[in-house]
């Protein structure tokens, strides 16, 4: 059945898809137009497999029927769909790429907050498991501008909780179990039995999954298979509105579990995910892991895991990421990739064997199990390698900055400025960056300063306009950029980082270490001028 839609031309979908408030997504036909406009830009679906699942958070199982409709009216042959509607994002890149699946559609706002009024997202990724280039985000956005139809079949309800296979529509319907295939893939890339035997010995893991899509994952995986203490698995019931928290595994969402891990009865390793499951946050008994260095470390150790015994063919990172990972790869003698922030910048590199294990400071790490960050396979990754060097993460953290020098980071996140204010900063910035170098700021002096362009060496392609980057003389280094992961305003992400040789002083406070380039951040970007904010909401 043909129904008619108007075309919505102010919403373009960015990296991760479509992000805007439920009640958006609630009025009549938008939903339906935003998914009608993937299918329209798609080739050859005809008669194809299409996998469906979503976080968990609000309005996920309405728009989980409506896209099962309308992938029966389109033409796909075959319809995967988690149970209750769950996947998590790295499960479903899984689950793409084992059923040689034609796509996928992600229903998820990923770290942000979930409920009635809160936020919700669209997202499609393609045949490889990962998240649509560019060239598709733009046709998709250019068929939201014409749109004037969409295509939905009449059948009932779909029960999402039942695990079998159905059929409706003309169509193969299969409701599937969304975590046991993720499982068993990070049994064959980490040693279960030495984890096992860690924890058996006395050893402590905490995890909280935030009331988010990593609950039943974590019960499997850590508590069924590896052992962990339930008690201290926490929030592992995926709800709706994430229990009215935000789903973001930062300092400050996740300051139950920050708090546990500095107390006196701090389990040895404590960890969190997001919303859909990608990203992850690491603390040890009494230190926090950065996201910059979690990769760096993880990158170095990366071969005491069966899975990656041979070794890694490189890394990757994100532009505003720290340089940690650069001197493990020039350690290791392999490739160093610098991308655009996005994870479907790393998916050219995986596919063209560039690189193993990549990763963002925003804190999403993975490798090329999948091709999407995955928060669980950096805790299991984090956990082989403690079984395996029988030290704390406190000590590996230090030997690291020991062999490596230490590179001290962090992020201010200025969120939900308005808009006009927000270009208008970075537009001052950029104009001036001509005459940057050679300026003294402070007790620092510009070396270089440059808009972030990205060539990628598989395609060719080149993505201009990805941030603005300072470098200071000494291995200081500021980025400014301007994030479109959030529904209301926008956040400007100032990212500052100092690297320290000098093992005698790796023991300085962060901000105190980063002071000059806190201070040069301001002096710099006029802040205060352009947003009105004497601080930033979150840093990390």
């Amino acid at each position: 059945m043909n129904r008619t839609v108007s075309p919505f031309p102010d919403q373009k979908p960015g990296t991760s898809g479509l992000r805007k408030k439920v009640p958006v997504f609630q009025a009549p036909g938008y939903t339906e137009a935003f998914i009608q406009s993937i299918f329209d830009s798609l080739e050859g679906i005809e008669g194809e497999t299409l996998v469906i699942g979503g976080d968990g958070r609000f309005y996920n199982r309405e728009v989980i029927q409506t896209a099962i409709r309308m992938a029966a009216a389109n033409g796909f042959g075959r319809v995967l769909v988690g149970q209750g509607g769950i996947l998590s994002t790295p499960a479903a890149s899984h689950l793409i790429r084992k059923a040689k699946a034609f796509g996928g559609l992600i229903l998820s706002a990923s770290h942000n907050p979930g409920g009635p009024t809160e936020d919700f997202g669209i997202k499609y990724n393609i045949s490889n498991g990962g998240p649509a280039p560019e060239k598709l985000t733009d046709a998709i956005y250019a068929r939201t501008q014409t749109i004037d139809h969409y295509k939905i079949a009449e059948f009932d309800d779909m029960d999402l909780d039942r695990i079998g296979v159905f059929e409706a529509g003309g169509m193969t319907i299969e409701v599937v179990d969304p975590v046991t295939d993720y499982a068993d893939l990070m049994e064959t890339l980490f040693d279960f039995d030495a984890i096992r035997t860690l924890v058996a010995g006395g050893f402590r893991v905490a995890f909280d999954a935030m009331h988010a899509v990593t609950g039943p994952y974590a019960r499997e995986i850590l508590v069924r298979r590896l052992g962990v203490d339930p008690a201290l698995v926490f929030n592992a019931t995926p709800l709706e509105d994430f229990g009215g928290h935000h789903p973001d595994p930062n300092l400050v969402h996740a300051k139950a579990l920050y708090d546990l891990m500095m107390g006196p009865d701090a389990p040895d390793f404590g960890a969190a995910s997001d919303g859909d499951g990608d990203r992850n946050l690491i603390i040890g008994r009494g230190i926090f892991v950065t996201p910059s260095d979690s990769l760096a470390m993880l990158a170095a150790d990366a071969h005491l895991a069966p899975g990656y015994k041979d070794g890694l063919k490189g890394i990757a990172r994100s532009m505003p990421t720290s340089g940690a990972a650069d001197r493990v790869a020039a350690k290791l003698g392999v490739e160093m990739h610098e991308t655009p922030t996005g994870w479907k910048f790393f998916g050219n590199l995986l596919d063209a064997g560039r690189c193993t294990i990549c990763g963002e400071e925003s804190a999403g790490t993975g490798s090329d199990h999948v091709r999407e960050k995955d928060g669980l396979w950096a805790v299991l990754l984090w956990l082989n390698i403690l079984a395996v060097r029988q030290l704390s993460v406190m000590d590996i953290v230090r030997d690291h900055w020991a062999d490596y020098g230490r590179t001290y980071y962090s992020r201010h996140d200025y969120e939900a400025i308005e808009t006009a204010a927000a270009n208008a900063l970075v537009a001052a910035l950029e104009q001036r960056l001509g005459s940057l170098p050679g300026h003294q700021v402070g007790s620092l002096t510009v070396e270089k300063a440059d808009s972030f362009s990205y060539h990628d060496p598989v395609d060719g392609s080149v993505s201009r306009n990805q941030g603005l980057r300072i470098f200071f003389k000494g291995g200081a280094r500021l980025v400014f950029r301007l994030s479109g992961t959030g529904t209301s305003g926008a956040t400007l992400r100032v990212y500052m980082e100092r690297h320290e040789p000098d093992a005698s002083r790796h023991d300085q406070e962060t901000l105190t270490a980063l002071a000059p380039v806190i201070e040069a951040a301001e002096a710099l970007a006029e802040i205060r001028k352009w947003t009105g904010r004497d601080a930033p909401t979150v840093i990390t």
